[in-house]
């Protein structure tokens, strides 16, 4: 644990000077199937998101090698993440994650939420907040999450962040009163 720290506060703090060198570039991107579907699904709910989906979206490719747990358990297995993270020029945030649970179950997190930069007023660092549904713990950890059903319950994940560069991010997710992911991310347009 004390590795996995140290790691995230060496690479923060050599990342901050890159970032707050850089020169962002908010091209336009042209409209795709996926940010029509996004623009939908907005509607559906009442709002109108064509115009942020267009101009200065980002993906983001997301990653946990390393997941750690409050209170050690003998059932638990190493936690390994994997998503994909569409976020508009306004900071809107929809994403999609894959992985295994911390009892070894395939689970996956589909998500909606916000990302908040230049937090305090540094440049290198942001929160997010998102909250979806989430799937994968079943018995005989289906008692794990609260509000399970069949696999399904709810999910609220809090998280800050360093940019590490521009476009590389470390984070932390706080999983409830169980545990804290370190997860790293990559943006590309």
């Amino acid at each position: 644990m004390k590795s996995v720290c140290l790691v995230f506060v060496v690479m923060a703090a050599a990342g901050c000077t890159a970032v707050t060198r850089a020169q962002s570039s908010t091209a336009p991107a042209g409209g795709n199937a996926v940010d029509d579907t996004l623009s939908r699904i907005g509607r559906w709910f009442g709002m109108d998101w064509s115009s942020g989906w267009q101009t200065g979206s980002t993906w983001r490719l997301v990653g946990s090698p390393y997941t750690y747990h409050f209170s050690p358990d003998p059932d638990h297995r190493h936690v390994y993440m994997l998503g994909l993270v569409r976020q508009r020029a306004d900071g809107l945030i929809v994403g999609g994650t894959a992985f295994r649970n911390s009892f070894g179950q395939s689970s996956a997190y589909v998500y909606l939420g916000q990302r908040f930069d230049r937090m305090a007023g540094i440049e290198c660092l942001f929160a997010e907040v998102g909250g979806g549904l989430l799937y994968g713990y079943k018995p005989p950890y289906d008692h794990k999450v609260p509000l399970n059903h069949r696999g399904f319950s709810p999910g609220l994940v809090p998280s800050l962040g360093w940019k590490l560069t521009p476009g590389v991010a470390a984070q932390l997710n706080f999983l409830g009163t169980a545990a804290l992911m370190f997860q790293f991310s990559v943006d590309f347009r």
